[in-house]
């Protein structure tokens, strides 16, 4: 029985990593020719550190949902038993279509302060410094993360919605899969947002994150405390926190010296030395 249960794990995880593969063969075919037609910065398609951002997709993509499932089914678990049941069931009476704008808009509410918090949180900034530290934006950065950091904002995103009825198996039609919907589509997202590619999208940035939206947020020596919101750039300007400039920035990465293999990474955040991106800022103005 075990040697069966063990053999079901083994290609349940072949066939995980294959659909990354076919997955990262797509993603490539679309950008690789977008970032060499339309590039911004000239840069090499096997660039420095792309084995290291190779290893972060495959990781995160495999592991961060799984770390993730237990905290997230136990705030699910309590926002039921806490929550008052006019609340926790509102999200039954919406149309399909409301469900998922209201719950889209929520989410990336979550995130905007998950991820303004890995800023002005020392703590976090350990870990989301990792990032950052990408001196060279092309679509594989999207995924270059600490995994505990993509634990902690996605967690951030989802949280809102088990607690205000908007996931969970209480929420009415397509509920129970907005969690994986609102992923899915921020990560496809964010792909084209770290994108090495000079397109601006005119008046809908208004609406939806471009590249230079993303690539100010990634800036070396302008204002790194701006621009946190993943997909929805509003956001930003109704917390005061939105840049925009005609011009693309400069250079991208950290102040900090970032270990270049995948282990120093992994262990950096433990050092408790890097300073939060706010205090970058106050250099940069100095």
């Amino acid at each position: 029985m075990m040697g069966f249960v063990h053999s079901l794990h083994l290609h349940n995880a072949a066939v995980d990593i294959l659909r990354l593969c076919l997955w990262l063969v797509i993603l490539s075919t679309i950008f690789a020719p977008l970032e060499r037609l339309f590039y911004l910065r000239h840069q090499n398609l096997l660039r420095r550190q792309i084995r290291q951002d190779l290893f972060y997709y495959f990781f995160n993509s495999l592991f961060v949902s799984a770390i993730l499932s237990l905290p997230v089914a136990l705030v699910g678990w309590i926002a039921r038993k806490l929550m008052p049941e006019d609340l926790v069931g509102w999200a039954t009476i919406m149309p399909v279509w409301m469900l998922i704008a209201v719950s889209f808009v929520v989410a990336e509410i979550g995130i905007y302060w998950g991820h303004r918090w890995s800023h002005e949180v020392p703590f976090l900034w350990q870990f989301h410094s990792v990032h950052h530290s990408a001196e060279e934006i092309d679509f594989l950065v999207n995924t270059r993360a600490h995994p505990l950091d993509m634990v902690f904002t996605r967690f951030c995103a989802i949280v809102p919605l088990f607690v205000l009825g908007l996931a969970g198996p209480t929420s009415g039609a397509g509920g129970s899969s907005m969690p994986v919907l609102i992923t899915l589509a921020g990560t496809t997202w964010g792909f084209f947002i770290h994108s090495n590619v000079r397109w601006r999208l005119g008046p809908l940035e208004w609406l939806v994150s471009s590249p230079m939206f993303h690539h100010w947020h990634h800036t070396k020596t302008g204002p790194i405390d701006h621009n946190y919101a993943a997909n929805l750039p509003w956001v930003d300007r109704m917390f005061g926190t939105h840049y925009s400039s005609e011009q693309w920035p400069d250079s991208y990465g950290i102040e900090a010296q970032m270990p270049d293999s995948i282990v120093g990474q992994l262990l950096y955040p433990l050092n408790g030395q890097d300073e939060t991106a706010s205090s970058q800022q106050a250099q940069v103005d100095a």
